[in-house]
């Protein structure tokens, strides 16, 4: 079998292959199957626990001979089985060593051993799988390409407790995402794995557990199946909850508590099941005690602000458990110079992978503080809380800056904070830097910030407008990606609000009139119902109205009359009247409605509507343009008289709708004055 090496060969490589390593080759190409066997076994034994003897064999091709010699029909068993042993050590030596084997079609080979007779064989195969899966460098896909293969792995689960404790590591590592979820369940993963977590193996009970954690994340299908599934008569929440125990070791009790979590957020479980409450969440938090393992407080940490994300009730709970709040702050400071880590191997790695407390930390500090405004304040009364999220803002690592603004926005979500701390901090100069260049994620999140940062009560809104905002924000709008699309025209509508003439008429130079009938013509409502905010907001304030109309009238009543035309939800058609009444309370904007029969003619039609709330939206246009202390308002009167708006007017003064009532009797009040 050819097989395609990383590299072409270099003399400094060939230089350092040793004559012995040639003499590992040579023998596997022996007359004698016994020979071949032991120079096998000799290989084995030479490579284990040795990364410069296997690099050595693999450049001097002993992949495509192992894989030739373990497909042969005429191998012994015991030769196919030692292959296979080989094979994997070879494997779980560097990434560049897995890539050598992948090049060589190592997992067809192995997979076609699969269906051998032999149970040895078959464990070796798998072990050797196993190996191959878990490495960075494995694409999932190549578990998936041919579908008899789940199936096949699915019946050799009752083979042996090896079987079982490697195919389901292959399955929880090779599951990524809901298609890879839905070929398992399919295929039966839920009913042929939930008895393994009474095995008596613990690696057994440890593999299917990590299995179902996998299987069940975001996944209501598997979520609410695993419910109601029982193992000996004991439903597989309670397995779960056992396990979660504190005398169970930790990696058992945070995988079960990963399972409870997605069963949670999927809706199989109530957030107040006492299995949540007083089993799983406690259970997290003691993950991110200071005396846990760096990678367990990380996870501990993720999974809790997962659980609680969106439930208020949970927040609280979490937040007032052995004061958590103050103990994420000990995140930032790890491993400090008094650290106890006597271990070298172990402080070098933890020093490697700090950043991704911090980044565990900010997440946990987003979801606690979501809703609660009592636990948003606890969060940045914790020590130089700011100024970490600020310096988060900046770190190198892109999990971490995308968790401190996730951190951020949440906290934006305070009106109390926004006046004081995130003023104190001028969080928003950070904030502007990220959102010059990052990608996507980030300024999804970073953007919907800047939309609390630019509310009117914000003291923020001043310097973020002068730090070139608004081409920011127009930018964002022709942006493919729909939420940054949604955030730039939201943050728009909320600098809009209540501002003076230069800022809006900069709003509408920036967008260009193009891009606004690009935005009201967005498929998407949002987009859509949040451009019409805008519009609402420009066209405030009489000077305003008239300004704004005077420039871009034409373009505006365009639009408007697109949108009444189309086929739009009540909440859209209902913002677009309230623009018109917007305009017609200006003094000589009026007029463009006035002069414009065919939108009075729409005026009067939702005036007569089923609904309401548009018959409600219409009558303010009505009684904008007939005020009678305004000038002009007897010919206005008279030309909506003629079209029959008086008439109108009475049937809606004798409505049941106690709104439309009163309206309609004002207006006709107007015409008697």
């Amino acid at each position: 079998m050819a097989c395609v090496l990383e590299a072409p060969l270099r003399m400094s490589v060939l230089s350092e292959v040793t004559a012995s390593s040639r003499h590992y080759i040579d023998r596997l190409f022996d007359l004698d199957p016994q020979k071949v066997l032991q120079g096998v076994i000799d290989m084995k034994n030479a490579v284990i626990g040795n990364n410069k003897q296997k690099a050595n064999l693999i450049v001097l091709g002993a992949v495509p001979r192992l894989l030739y010699l373990l497909q042969q029909e005429t191998s012994s068993t015991e030769l196919r089985t030692e292959c296979a042993v080989v094979l994997g050590s070879l494997a779980m030596g560097t990434e560049n060593n897995v890539k050598s084997l992948l090049d060589c079609h190592i997992i067809p080979a192995l997979l076609q051993g699969l269906l051998s007779p032999d149970l040895k064989f078959i464990e070796a195969c798998l072990r050797c799988l196993r190996t191959i899966f878990i490495s960075p460098v494995t694409p999932e896909d190549l578990l998936y390409t041919d579908a008899t293969v789940i199936s096949h792995l699915m019946a050799l689960l009752s083979r042996s407790r090896y079987t079982q404790e490697y195919i389901c590591q292959i399955f929880s590592h090779c599951c990524k995402g809901p298609d890879h979820q839905t070929i398992l369940f399919n295929h039966g993963a839920v009913q042929n794995i939930a008895h393994l977590l009474v095995s008596t193996s613990y690696k057994v009970r440890m593999q299917a557990l990590k299995c179902f954690s996998v299987l069940a994340f975001e996944n209501p299908q598997v979520s609410m199946t695993l419910v109601n599934v029982s193992v000996d008569g004991e439903l597989l929440p309670q397995i779960f909850v056992k396990m979660l125990q504190r005398d169970k070791p930790i990696e058992m009790q945070l995988t079960s508590a990963k399972c409870l979590t997605s069963m949670c957020r999927a809706g199989a479980i109530r957030t107040d099941d006492p299995c949540i409450v007083l089993k799983t969440l406690p259970c997290l938090v003691r993950m991110c005690s200071k005396d846990r393992l760096l990678e367990e407080r990380v996870e501990g940490a993720e999974t809790l602000a997962y659980l609680i994300e969106t439930d208020v009730e949970l927040q609280r709970m979490a937040s007032i458990t052995d004061h958590l709040i103050v103990m994420l702050a000990d995140y930032f400071k790890y491993p400090s110079s008094v650290s106890a880590i006597t271990d070298i191997k172990r402080l070098d790695h933890d020093l490697k992978h700090a950043h991704e407390l911090r980044q565990a930390a900010f997440k946990l500090y987003a979801s606690l503080g979501a809703n609660d405004e009592d636990i948003r304040k606890k969060i940045i009364e914790t020590e130089n809380m700011m100024d970490r999220i600020v310096n988060g803002l900046s770190e190198s690592s892109i999990k971490v800056r995308l968790a401190a603004v996730r951190c951020l926005h949440s906290l934006s979500r305070s009106v109390q904070q926004l006046r004081t701390s995130f003023q104190d901090h001028a969080v928003w100069k950070p904030l502007m830097k990220v959102l010059q260049n990052a990608p996507n994620e980030i300024l999804v999140v970073a953007s919907s910030t800047l939309c609390n940062l630019l509310l009117e009560f914000s003291p923020s809104k001043e310097p973020i407008l002068e730090s070139g905002a608004i081409e920011l924000l127009c930018s964002l709008t022709q942006s493919e990606n729909l939420a940054l699309r949604v955030n730039g025209i939201w943050a728009l509508m909320n600098m809009a609000f209540q501002a003076e003439q230069k800022i809006k008429s900069d709003i509408l130079r920036g967008l260009s009139t193009e891009q606004l009938f690009q935005l009201l013509s967005d498929s998407d409502v949002n987009v859509l119902m949040k451009t019409l905010g805008l519009l609402r907001n420009l066209l405030s304030t009489r000077p305003h109205i008239d300004y704004i109309m005077s420039t871009h009238g034409k373009q505006i009543m365009q639009a408007v009359t697109l949108i009444l035309e189309g086929e739009h939800n009540i909440e859209v058609k209902e913002q677009t009247l309230c623009i018109l009444a917007n305009i017609a309370d200006g003094t000589t904007a009026k007029e463009l409605i006035m002069t414009n029969d065919d939108i009075l003619q729409k005026i009067k039609y939702y005036m007569s509507h089923s609904n309401a709330k548009l018959q409600l939206a219409a009558m303010f246009c009505i009684s904008n343009l007939i005020w009678n202390e305004e000038e002009g308002s007897q010919e206005r009167q008279d030309k909506l008289r003629d079209m029959g708006i008086v008439d109108i007017l009475h049937k809606l003064s004798q409505s049941s709708d106690p709104n439309l009532c009163d309206k309609a009797k004002t207006a006709l009040q107007q015409y008697l004055a």
